[in-house]
């Protein structure tokens, strides 16, 4: 037996004992906070693992399936159960609509704490920035983009920084953006321009090496936004303004925000009007734009790869279709002469790059109510000039900002500009799916049109809808067929079961289909199950930008989801998630 006298002096009697003694000590207290924290976690574990069956077993059923006759894609299009949790987290906050309305406050202000800060920079990279964003660079996109043709899918390309207020001022800063290398004093909108540039040529690049040097079939494009490509957007603005007072009346009217003519941009040429919102700066910063809109442009054609200008607000949109128009009409023009039989035997570039149309698309936005007498104008405006119309066609995203700056617009210093006596947009979703259904039937008409019409030449018009709705894609692959664009295996279809849609060369050419980034992959994934073609007819909208940058870009897409993934689409999208995961995990049992 040890004796107590060996103790430190330090020690008391009880201290002593306890260090000496051979019998074991007596259970005490201090064992019940870790069965506590033992029970909680299992608690907690249990009651996220019920909560995930409860969305796993109640996961609406997609109104659409594909027989089983229907061939599968080539390569697994199952996204790894890491992402799939993810997906699950992201749908999960975003369905709680009190964390999506402040989340862009909320995380303005946590990133500027030091050490909470880099905490949440860190969960928002591994969650929201890793689900809705393809990467920090251009070149760091890459995997992504091949994993995505691996897919049959290809990608919209958009470099999605939004420039801060303060910073748009024209004020120069050192240049941190991605891929460049080096750090040199230039205005933030000049990168911005700069870094079109660049993503078109790796878009490019990236064509190239996947093997489609023919211009045909190229499926990753670049999106651009116009209001970051100026020291000040109110010149926008205010050019929309000047364009709303001066554009021509027309009969049937069309609403505001109006259709383009080709005359809009005369202004940057002429003398300001008295009483013109338009100021001496104004046009000097839209000449400018012009400019390097152009140099956008030729690049783009120089590489052959397709350029899509994004929707903005209404206030922004006249002056918007007045560029987009103008730039169709320079580098979508149409020769008179017949294309070659066969595909560019020559191979020279230049001979290539007059084939490809269009290069330029612009936006529809289907909840505005101009949208059907807009693009029958343009369509219209189009043939008159003799260039290729493109489209992208999409509901659109502003819808609560719209209605709020209208309500607002009988107090002083109002952003909205709308002189009609009713909103812009559609009052009701059901009005917007509607406008939405009439546009695209009337696009796939013309495509039809001009497909029979085409005789080896160029396309006179091409159409990427952009859609998260399965009802649209319905219809849109029902009137291809009704069109004789495509032809339906219906051998093993009925009502909810569908077999596999043939889209030839000359119509995937003229159509595709495009949804973001981390939304709606089960409405991607049974498009591209769907259709065949010799090209993609699928592609990705695939932001990209350094985090710090991306940042009001996160915000915006979890607060816009509420609008494009409406009715409980948010709800869907994380059910689906936990459906996936369960079957993933459980191999589907209790299901």
């Amino acid at each position: 037996m040890y004796s107590v006298r060996r103790a430190p002096l330090v020690l008391g009697r009880a201290s002593a004992q306890r260090l000496y003694s051979t019998t074991p000590p007596p259970r005490t207290r201090t064992r019940r906070p870790i069965r506590t924290i033992l029970f909680l976690t299992s608690a907690i574990s249990g009651g996220a693992l019920l909560g995930l069956y409860s969305d796993a077993r109640s996961c609406p059923t997609p109104p659409f399936k594909l027989a089983e006759s229907t061939p599968r894609p080539e390569h697994d299009i199952s996204p790894p159960l890491s992402a799939l949790l993810r997906t699950y987290l992201v749908y999960g906050l975003t369905t709680c609509e009190t964390i999506v309305d402040h989340a862009p406050v909320v995380l303005d202000t946590l990133l500027k704490v030091p050490f909470i800060g880099t905490v949440v920079e860190s969960v928002v990279r591994r969650t929201f920035f890793a689900h809705f964003v393809g990467g920090e660079t251009a070149r760091a996109a890459y995997p992504l983009l091949s994993a995505l043709r691996n897919q049959n899918k290809g990608a919209l390309f958009a470099y999605s920084v939004e420039v801060d207020e303060h910073e748009a001022s024209g004020e120069h800063h050192i240049d941190k953006g991605p891929d460049s290398g080096k750090t040199s004093k230039q205005p933030v909108h000049k990168r911005i321009v700069e870094e079109m540039i660049r993503s078109i040529d790796v878009a490019a690049d990236f064509e190239d090496e996947v093997g489609t040097r023919q211009v045909t079939g190229r499926r990753t494009w670049v999106a651009i936004k116009l209001t970051a490509l100026l020291p000040n957007a109110d010149a926008l603005r205010n050019l929309s303004l000047h364009l709303t007072r001066t554009r021509h009346a027309l009969s049937p009217p069309v609403p505001y925000p109006g259709t383009p003519e080709s005359s809009d941009l005369s202004i940057l040429h002429s003398r300001i009007p008295e009483r013109s919102p338009l100021t001496s700066q104004d046009v000097e910063d839209l000449k400018e734009l012009y400019h390097d809109l152009n140099r956008i442009c030729a690049r783009a054609k120089d590489r052959s790869v397709r350029i899509i200008l994004d929707a903005e607000h209404s206030w922004y949109q006249p002056a918007i279709d007045a560029f987009g128009h103008a730039l169709m009409e320079r580098f979508n023009k149409l020769s008179n002469r017949r294309g070659r039989t066969g595909i560019f035997a020559s191979g020279l570039r230049s001979a290539q790059a007059e084939e490809l149309q269009p290069i330029v698309y612009v936006t529809y936005q289907a909840y505005l109510r101009r949208t059907p007498n807009h693009l029958t104008r343009s369509l219209a405006l189009a043939r008159q000039n003799n260039y290729a119309l493109g489209v992208k066609l999409v509901r659109g995203a502003y819808h609560p900002h719209e209605l709020a700056a209208y309500s607002a617009a009988a107090s002083s210093g109002s952003i909205a500009i709308s002189p009609d006596p009713y909103p812009p947009v559609h009052s009701s979703k059901v009005d917007t799916d509607a406008c939405y259904n009439e546009c695209a039937t009337l696009l796939v008409r013309t495509i039809a049109d001009d497909v029979k019409s085409s005789a080896g030449r160029p396309p006179r018009i091409g159409v990427l809808f952009g859609t998260h709705n399965w009802m649209s894609s319905e219809l849109i692959l029902g009137e291809l067929v009704k069109n004789g664009l495509a032809h339906e295996d219906t051998a093993s279809t009925d009502g909810i079961h569908k077999g596999t849609v043939m889209v030839p060369s000359e119509v995937a050419e003229r159509l595709t289909f495009g949804q973001l980034y981390g939304m709606s992959d089960s409405l991607t994934n049974y498009l591209v199950g769907r259709i065949k073609s010799t090209t993609p007819c699928i592609i990705k909208y695939v932001p990209y930008g350094a985090l710090v940058e991306v940042m009001p870009y996160i915000s915006r897409r979890a607060i816009e989801n509420k609008s494009v993934l409406g009715n409980g689409g948010a709800v869907r999208e994380r059910k689906e998630a936990a459906r996936l995961i369960w079957k993933r995990v459980f191999g589907g049992v209790g299901l």
